[in-house]
């Protein structure tokens, strides 16, 4: 073999072995790609995973809430009993039976008709064989009454008084026309009387009858053509008459020890509005607004200058007024709230054991008060509140706080959702000391029902009415009925009261005994 033979065989090997290395290469680079896509693919999937893990905790945590609203009710939320509808609980009080059969019990000083002692009619009924008796005037002479029952009814009359003003042409003294005056109160050549009026404005405020309604009653009743203009009329007088009262009634309030605070919803021409109460056991005051936050509460005119102690809900808007001195906060809705964490989680046994301990703190709190003492020992708060935290610490540990996202997530989807539940928990754990003031001062309640009650008027009127038609109306409405719950308080009843107003005397309500 020459070597130029040799050469080119060599060359031909180096050429094979130099393409065997360049497709090996290749091969490399394609399973370097390969795994490089593998990565990216597990990496895309891993976050995907991640993602649906994401939401199947947001759809967790949803489906649980969801549930959570479907178990509310009246009796273990702030939900008014209209909202149950045809499925409304079964009554479950948090007294325990008493063990003492219903009714009044023995030593009850109870109420009842008294006879009159000079009745307007005496019916006589004799004996049905003595109607034809030849001997019935003599029986009748010598007859007793042997029983005698009395019926008290409402006789309806309309009593029409015709002032009539007396002019003399010529007087003898002076020569001049003599002509009498009219009384104040008389200023119309036809108008209705106080007690008329009086009437009128109790039907549609207090009885939560519309204009309507009112209309039909009295024309149906007293047979007179009295109209619905008239009627918001007479109304409308009697709120601008109350306007110095009313004042009155909110500073003292703005200067009271305690107040308890509420707020409710209403709708007013088509729009949703909220209602502000402030109130004592001595005064009433209702306000109406667009807002139900702060701005609200300020235009209701106590709180922005309040230095006392303020019963409420909790509603983070009662937080923002700095001059409060103290907070103290509603344990019946507390109540209703750990009752629908019991009822609607089987695992939140700390909700069953914090339900116990403040009826346990509210019975404590009332056997001291019926023993005349107006003070827990030390070592009874100090027992209270060693188990107060050590169940809040129970509730953190049966519902962990969520993960906190990193920035990137955080930016994206913001803070996870806590839940109403561990909400709950962190309220308590934060207010601790407002929810135990009751306990420490025994001049605090311990709910805030008396708020409550004052509000629940609105409701009443909403669900009779239906709404109010115009803002003026609703605030005619709500200074009427500040009055009239402030009058109650004074033992003056309503109908007095509004009496009052009408003849021009509102204020003489503020003095008890009047």
């Amino acid at each position: 073999m020459s070597v130029e033979e040799i050469n080119n065989a060599l060359l031909q090997q180096i050429m094979e072995q130099l393409e065997a290395i360049a497709s090996s290469q290749r091969i490399i680079d394609a399973l370097n790609e390969t795994i490089s896509n593998l990565q990216q693919t597990n990496a895309d999937l891993s976050t995907t995973i991640d993602e649906l893990n994401k939401t199947i905790d947001g759809l967790t945590l949803t489906i649980k809430e969801l549930k959570e609203k479907l178990g509310m009710n009246s009796s273990n939320s702030s939900k008014p009993p209209s909202s149950d509808g045809y499925k409304k609980p079964s009554p479950k009080s948090l007294r325990k039976p008493s063990g003492k059969k219903a009714g009044g019990q023995d030593g009850h000083s109870g109420t009842t008709l008294n006879y009159i002692a000079e009745p307007d009619e005496t019916i006589l009924h004799e004996p049905s064989a003595c109607q034809n008796c030849p001997y019935h005037d003599t029986c009748m002479d010598h007859a007793c009454v042997g029983e005698t029952r009395q019926v008290i009814d409402a006789v309806v009359t309309v009593r029409v008084t015709d002032h009539q003003l007396v002019v003399i042409e010529n007087c003898p003294l002076s020569g001049e026309q003599q002509k009498g005056e009219f009384p104040d109160d008389v200023k119309a050549p036809v108008q209705y009387g106080e007690n008329l009026q009086a009437l009128t404005v109790a039907l549609n405020t207090i009885g939560a009858v519309s204009v309507n309604r009112t209309h039909e009653i009295l024309s149906g009743v007293f047979g007179i053509p009295i109209s619905t203009g008239t009627i918001s009329n007479i109304v409308d007088r009697c709120a601008k008459g109350l306007t110095g009262v009313v004042e009155l009634i909110r500073q003292k309030l703005t200067a009271s020890a305690l107040d308890h605070f509420d707020e409710t919803g209403t709708r007013v021409d088509g729009k949703t509005m909220w209602v502000h109460s402030a109130s004592n056991s001595e005064y009433t005051h209702l306000t109406i607004n667009a807002k139900r936050g702060k701005a609200g509460m300020d235009a209701g005119g106590v709180l922005p200058d309040f230095e006392g102690t303020a019963v409420h809900d909790c509603w983070a808007a009662y937080w923002k007024f700095k001059l409060i001195l103290l907070h103290a906060l509603c344990c019946a809705h507390l109540l209703r709230e750990l009752i629908c964490a019991e009822e609607n989680h089987a695992d939140q046994k700390w909700a069953t054991e914090f339900k116990i301990l403040l009826l346990e703190m509210k019975k404590a709190r009332d056997d001291a008060v019926a023993s005349n003492i107006w003070q827990l020992s030390e070592e009874e708060i100090q027992e209270f509140e060693r188990r107060y935290d050590e169940i809040i610490k129970k509730g953190y540990a049966e519902n962990p706080l969520p993960k906190e996202p990193d920035a990137t997530e955080k930016k994206k989807r913001g803070r996870k959702k806590k839940g109403k539940t561990l909400a709950l928990i962190e309220r308590l754990d934060k207010y601790k000391a407002s929810v135990c003031l009751f306990i420490h001062d025994f001049s605090v309640p311990f709910d805030n029902n008396l708020a409550e009650r004052d509000i629940r008027v609105i409701k009443v009127k909403t669900k009779v009415s239906g709404c109010f038609r115009s803002l003026p109306g609703a605030q005619n409405y709500l200074k009427i009925m500040s009055y009239v719950g402030t009058a109650k308080k004074h033992s003056i009843n309503a109908y007095d009261a509004i009496r009052r107003a009408i003849s021009g005397d509102p204020e003489s309500i503020l003095s008890r005994g009047t």
